[in-house]
Parts: C-alpha cells; structure tokens; sequence
C-alpha cells in the first residue's frame, strides 16, 4: 500500500492534494502579501524606536516628523488587518479547492486545523527564539477555532465578523493602551540579556495571543467571504467593487489616522481615556485601510495580468517571489531585529531617528525580497518555512507508482 492510499485509509491529509504550480497562482494575493511585508516591516522598526529610546519617537526634525505622521495614516494598524484578510482569504482557498475535489469535511476539517497546530507551534517557536510581536500563532489558533466558520452561511459569517469588529476592537484599544504605557515606562533596560528577553516574551505570551486573536477575527472572516467571490482571484470580474473599496477604504484610513498621528507627533496631549478613544478609531479606520491596500494591488494586477509574465517585469516578479514566501520572509524579518535591535546585539534602536528607523525597515524588507527573488531563480517553489509547514500538514510525499 503506497503513503497515500495509507494515509487516506486513516483518514489523514495526503500530499495527493498538491498545492497550485507557480504559474497557476493569482498574482494579486501574492503582490498584496509582498506589499504587506514592507508595511510591517516600517512599522515594527519605527515601534522599536519608540520603545527602545524610552522617551517616545525622536521627532528630531522635519524628516522624523514626516515619517512619524505618515506611518500613522498609512502604516501602524493598516498592514497586520490586511495580512489577517489575506490569511482567511487563504484558507478559505484551501477548504473551496479541497471540496471541488471532492473531499468530504471531516477530511478537510482535519487538514485544516493539522495546519493549525503547527502554525502554533512555528509560532511559539519564533516567539521563544526570535520575536515579541509573533502573528503567525495566532493565526493557528484562528484557523483552531474558527474553521466551521467555513461552512457558514455569508449572512451568518458577516453577522459574526461585525460582532468581533465591535468587541474585539473596543477590548483591544483599552488594553493595549494601558500595555503600551507600561511597556514604555520599563524601556531602555541596559541588563537585559538574551535569556531574560527570551523569558519576558514568554511571560506575555499568555495576555498577547487572545489580545491579537480578537482584533484578527474580524479582517479573517472579511477575507473567507472575498475568497468566496474570488475578489482577488479574478479581481477584472470586480472591478467596480475593487474602486470603491480602494478610494473608500484607504482614505477611511488616512482620515481616521489624523488624531493618532496628532498624538504621536506630541502636537496634542491626550489622556488616558480620550488616548484609548483615538488609538480606538485608528484601529477601526487601519481596517478599512487593510481592505483599500488589498483592493489597491488587485486593480494594479488586472494591468498586470494583461501582459505575459515576461513582460511583467523584474520588480513584479521579485514582489510575487516575496508573497508566494510571506511567512519565511516574515521570519527573517525577525531574524533582522534580533540582529540590531536588543541591548544584548547590536543595540542600535535608539540611536536611530524616527526617519532613520524608518529606511532600517525598507531596507530590512529590501533584503527578504532580494532572498525570496534569489529563491524563486533558483527553482525553488518555496521558502523553508513554507516547504516545512506543507510537509507537516500533509506529510512526506508519495513515492512514484512503482517505486520500491
């Protein structure tokens, strides 16, 4: 009996199900994810200013300022929405491909949250090792908890990802507001050593996964209905929809970053509850924001799609190279900080200016799309973490008919 009639015997995820080539892939998805990276990548560097200076950003001139006040209308809470819509939109994918093929959801449903688990576990892995800020365990306990939502109706999963909206956001805001204060009056610790960070990650871990899980809910559902719709798939279908969710959204966005990049900027000095109540509508508004980046690049890829693929160009590719490999490009994003970030390494945050933290994240990101491109070149279809999580959801792959 080969591995894969074995493992369908016990009702296991066989590598049967292979995933789409690279030449199949909707190119939209993939950009929208490169692009998210650059988002993150700006903000964690521009945070790690903030927090490891321990007197808030510099604002050390006209440049700082200007980064500072653009990454509140464009950057801080307008990436991760959009990376929780994408990773919904993603699963979503998997469960629509999964059934046409006509698997039952018993099958299915365990594929799914096998995912999930070893996304927790690359998760607590990098949390342990590497990164404070770690999304990608919450997205396994998201795809955990949440895969019936699945099979929900759109009425029904619409109603649920407003409901999560209303609560999540609100419950986030308070919190997070109260964390953040604190979290900046112990900065700047010289003693801090590589085990002692490693234990204060771990020690948060417990409150930072539900805090993170409740604001992803919402932009996961959004996502799980798009893919339904195919909304980034086959976005030339959507076009009228795309425009409106683009100028609406990322506009939404900028005007609702208004009194958060007032705050930061020191120009207006807000207190607890009216601070709480800004960071509130920056949160809700990043969404609308997410949503308008996504709707952005799916316009920019009905141009794309026009052309062949050779003729769309090095850059392009190099962005799709990216996405295809988000979450180890994400990882080595991480591998960076630990580099230059902590007192006990290279220690360099707050030397930084607002401006200069800045250019150390697109230059980070710069870095990942050049590896992911030199990946791509190389005839490799995935990144490590990528490659790993495929083989521990679906296991090793089958032997050719005949072999052995």
């Amino acid at each position: 009996m080969s591995h894969e009639t074995d493992a369908a015997a016990r009702g296991e995820p066989s590598t049967g199900s292979a995933a789409l080539p690279a030449t199949q892939r909707s190119l939209a998805p993939d950009l929208a994810r490169g692009f998210m990276l650059l988002v993150i990548a700006t903000v964690h560097a521009h945070l790690f200013r903030d927090v490891t200076g321990g007197g808030g950003f510099s604002l050390d001139g006209p440049l700082d300022v200007a980064a500072t006040a653009l990454m509140a209308l464009f950057g801080e809470n307008r990436g991760y929405p959009m990376f929780a819509a994408l990773f919904g939109y993603g699963l979503a994918q998997i469960h629509l491909r999964r059934r046409a093929e006509g698997r039952e959801w018993p099958w299915v449903r365990r594929l799914l949250r096998r995912r999930g688990r070893w996304l927790v576990v690359i998760g607590l892995a990098h949390t342990a090792l590497l990164f404070y800020g770690d999304i990608i365990a919450v997205y396994g306990l998201i795809a955990l908890l949440f895969t019936a939502f699945l099979r929900m109706s759109d009425r029904r999963l619409l109603a649920h990802a407003f409901a999560w909206l209303a609560a999540g956001s609100l419950c986030y805001a308070v919190v997070s507001e109260l964390l953040f204060s604190a979290a900046e009056s112990t900065a700047g610790a010289g003693d801090l050593t590589w085990l002692t960070d490693m234990a204060m990650r771990l020690a948060i871990l417990p409150g930072f996964l539900p805090l993170m899980l409740v604001i992803s809910v919402f932009p996961f559902l959004v996502g799980v209905w798009a893919a339904r719709r195919r909304l980034l798939d086959e976005p030339e279908r959507h076009l009228p929809l795309l425009r409106r969710v683009a100028v609406w959204g990322v506009g939404t966005a900028v005007v609702g970053g208004v009194p958060q990049a007032l705050v930061n900027l020191a120009v207006w000095d807000a207190g607890p509850v009216t601070a709480a109540a800004v960071f509130w509508v920056h949160l809700i508004t990043g969404y609308a924001g997410g949503f308008g980046y996504a709707a952005v690049i799916a316009l920019i890829a009905v141009r794309l799609n026009r052309r062949p693929d050779e003729r769309r160009g090095p850059v392009v590719g190099a962005l799709a190279a990216t996405g295809q490999r988000s979450m180890t490009c994400y990882l080595m994003q991480s591998v960076a900080w630990a580099v230059v970030v902590p007192p006990y390494a290279l220690g360099i945050g707050p030397a930084l200016g607002d401006a200069q933290a800045v250019a150390l994240g697109i230059g980070v990101w710069l870095a990942t799309v050049v590896i992911a491109d030199a990946m791509r070149r190389a005839g490799f279809r995935r990144g490590p973490a990528e490659w790993f999580l495929r083989r521990m959801t679906y296991g090793r792959p089958s032997a050719p008919a005949g072999a052995g």
